[in-house]
């Protein structure tokens, strides 16, 4: 680990001032200072930001919930008002990691985590992501737990989150402070970019800008799911998730949301796939539709070939579960 300046913030106003000058934030660190153990990143200032009155849940005056960012994923999954209301979204936590790590990680740190692809864990490999014009070597390489969709000739990493991609199916809104005082909110569907030809650059945060809050909207209609596929059940990252929220009125669909992981470079959602459900009867007519409005234009390269046939089949096992 290259050496570093560390500075802790007792406000939010001390940290934005810290980190304008290029500071990366830190709560937990479960995933950054891996990054920094392997020279993946080396930051040259740390503003430890776990201090900040940011770790409380509360419902809003509108019926929905606004979640600080520094709240523990495993005290977000437990929390009543989760489990209750987004049930998905506490499945989705209690989904990810270890329960050890999910003690430390703080929401905003979910968000933000980076890829695991093994060739940005490996400073020898060519990654566009970790450097710039460097190649991609999952391209041709092992890439059994890459993307199928989204991708670019630069980057076919996937995005690691379970979290996100049940906040991507409730609508969640990124609410953030800005170095210059003021509050920015963006909806968590603008939060990532896709990799195209700058796959380094992964969020539309904007320098300094640092993550206070996620707030969500009243709960959708419907049954809600969140359903993860991975190679084992005690700490694997998703080879297909599904994040589902399915109202039914008198066996016709009438809303659908659904988000996926594991399948793209940020948390995947689509409208296509929502509209060819919605007004439909609740049967494999439909669910058929969905699956293939999902992968139209998905690619594998190789290894993960098989991520299409089982994002199919998760999706359409989802469905009948919820219209059940």
């Amino acid at each position: 680990m290259k050496p570093f300046e560390y500075a802790r913030a007792a406000t939010i106003e001390e940290a934005l001032a810290a980190g304008a000058g290029g500071g990366r934030y830190i709560a937990g660190g479960t995933n950054l200072v891996d990054l920094m153990k392997l020279q993946v990143e080396t930051p040259e200032k740390l503003v430890d930001i776990s201090r900040l009155a940011l770790d409380s849940v509360e419902q809003t005056a509108d019926g929905g919930v606004r979640i600080g960012a520094l709240v523990p994923n495993s005290d977000l999954a437990a929390h009543p008002l989760i489990r209750v209301q987004y049930p998905m979204l506490s499945r989705a936590l209690l989904a990810g990691a270890s329960a050890q790590l999910r003690n430390k990680a703080s929401v905003a740190g979910n968000l933000l985590q980076r890829t695991r692809c093994y060739y940005f864990y490996e400073t020898a490999a060519a990654c566009n992501k970790r450097e710039p014009g460097s190649g991609c070597d999952a391209i041709g390489g092992f890439n059994r737990i890459h993307a199928v969709l989204g991708t670019s000739a630069s980057c076919i990493a996937t995005h690691p989150s379970d979290m996100a991609v049940a906040l991507r199916a409730l609508d969640a809104v990124v609410v953030t402070a800005l170095p210059e005082g003021r509050e920015r909110r963006i909806a968590l569907g603008e939060l990532y970019r896709l990799p195209g030809d700058t796959p380094e650059i992964e969020t539309n945060l904007k320098p300094g800008e640092m993550i206070v809050a996620i707030a969500l909207p009243v709960p959708p209609p419907g049954r809600q799911l969140y359903r993860k596929v991975r190679d084992r059940a005690s700490y694997a990252f998703a080879l297909v998730s599904v994040a589902a929220a399915v109202a039914v009125e008198d066996g016709v669909i009438s809303s659908a949301r659904l988000a996926f992981g594991g399948l793209a470079p940020m948390p995947w959602r689509s409208a296509e796939v929502e509209a060819a459900l919605a007004g439909r009867p609740a049967g494999t007519e439909a669910f058929e539709a969905a699956a293939d409005a999902l992968l139209s234009e998905a690619r594998g390269y190789g290894h993960n070939d098989f991520k299409i046939v089982l994002a199919r089949r998760t999706l359409i096992a989802c469905l009948r579960d919820l219209t059940a």
